[in-house]
């Protein structure tokens, strides 16, 4: 096999697919846990909270180890511990107390996805490629496409080899990352920054106006998509009253497979279109379909908003990232982890702000999600203030 810069490139497309079946597989699990184990629910809650919040912890602390141990060493020990936390999930809920066991596998997989999400975006950014924006766009496609697909694939498997058999599509699952292990292992990876460039530090992103405005952005991004994926499937419950399994097909697989579509979308055509426009029009969109989804008495329009959503949301995060790349283009790994934290505490905002003020209003989602417009709203404000930037790199820390 012959390793060049399309194999890193292939290899980051297939972390991003790791990263999904690291965040959504478990959860497929939940009710099997509750049974078979017999682990309360507000144990298994707290299953989701660990795998974010060490995920959260390893964004903040990448910053600082990343570029002493080497981006080599650190993306092939993300793909092992990904794949070591699938493997000891079958293993350690025999050896000792299930939910203990349950809770460790889940540490160390978390530990391998917040790898995963800090170094894989630097990675393509140093990829010798003609149009980095459309690259970056097409890689963050691949987290949708893994997400649809770990839902379908374990649906299937299920079905047809029975969900007591768990164990073995953990294991398979596990083969991805080991096999993705092996290919970073020997193929080229180029560095992000010049020979003989330092990059920006902490200390000199913290103190770089246009940085903050980033981050917001970068949060708005993770709150804008989230808000609406998590809370989908039970918003097409409710609206329609359909089964569970027509509501997950119905909210977040519309969702993930239309946001998606707007990245691969973005990724083909990119070229052709600047990326500030694009991102503009995104947010605009991403604003109006909040309004259909929370204002129209009729649920079909509710649902199409939802769809909607998914596809304006598309371009934000990876459109985020490269527009940082371009205007603090020594901003380095710093940059990149501290991003990949405002990203993630937008996941968590988003979903928090529409499940509390959708209690507030007595369980109804509506006034939730609609209170939400505003991430969308703050994400169009910072576009339209941050100066365009210019069609090749600058090495500024301001614009």
């Amino acid at each position: 096999m012959r390793f060049n810069f399309k194999t890193t490139m292939r290899a980051c497309f297939v972390s991003n697919i790791v990263q999904a079946v690291v965040n959504n597989f478990v959860p497929l699990l939940f009710i099997t846990f509750q049974q078979d184990y017999h682990i309360p629910l507000s144990k298994i809650t707290l299953l989701v909270t660990v795998n974010f919040g060490v995920q959260l912890l390893v964004d903040m602390l990448a910053a600082r180890f990343v570029d002493r141990i080497g981006y080599r060493t650190s993306v092939v020990a993300a793909q092992l511990l990904a794949a070591a936390g699938l493997i000891l999930l079958t293993v350690l809920p025999g050896l000792m107390d299930p939910f203990t066991g349950i809770l460790v596998s889940v540490i160390v997989y978390a530990l391998g996805g917040g790898l995963i999400e800090v170094i894989i975006s630097p990675i393509v950014e140093s990829c010798p490629t003609d149009n980095k924006e459309t690259a970056m766009s097409l890689l963050h496609s691949f987290y949708c496409w893994g997400h649809m697909g770990v839902v379908l694939a374990s649906t299937v498997f299920f079905k047809l080899i029975g969900i007591g058999n768990w164990r073995i599509l953990a294991l398979i699952w596990a083969v991805l990352p080991i096999i993705n292990s092996v290919v970073f292992a020997f193929t080229p990876i180029a560095p992000l920054l010049s020979e003989g460039e330092r990059g920006m530090g902490l200390r000199g992103l913290f103190k770089s106006r246009v940085f903050w405005v980033l981050f917001l952005m970068m949060l708005c991004a993770g709150a804008s998509e989230q808000a609406v994926s998590q809370w989908a499937s039970a918003f097409a419950e409710q609206g329609l009253g359909v089964s569970k399994a027509a509501g997950d097909l119905m909210g977040p697989m519309s969702f993930a497979a239309l946001m998606g579509l707007s990245r691969a979308l973005y990724g083909h055509f990119g070229e052709k279109l600047r990326l500030e426009r694009v991102m503009r029009f995104s947010a605009a969109l991403c604003v109006a379909s909040y309004l259909l989804v929370a204002l129209p008495p009729w649920p079909m329009l509710n649902l199409l908003g939802c769809g909607l959503c998914g596809f304006s949301v598309g371009v934000m995060w990876p459109g985020t990232l490269s527009k940082a790349s371009r205007v603090l283009r020594t901003g380095g790994t710093a940059m990149f982890a501290l991003l990949a934290l405002a990203g993630d505490i937008g996941c968590s905002a988003g979903p928090t702000l529409v499940g509390m003020v959708s209690s507030a209003a007595g369980g109804d989602m509506k006034p939730g999600l609609l209170s939400a417009v505003g991430f969308a709203a703050v994400m169009l404000c910072c576009l339209l203030s941050i100066a365009p930037s210019p069609k090749h790199n600058v090495n500024t820390s301001e614009t």
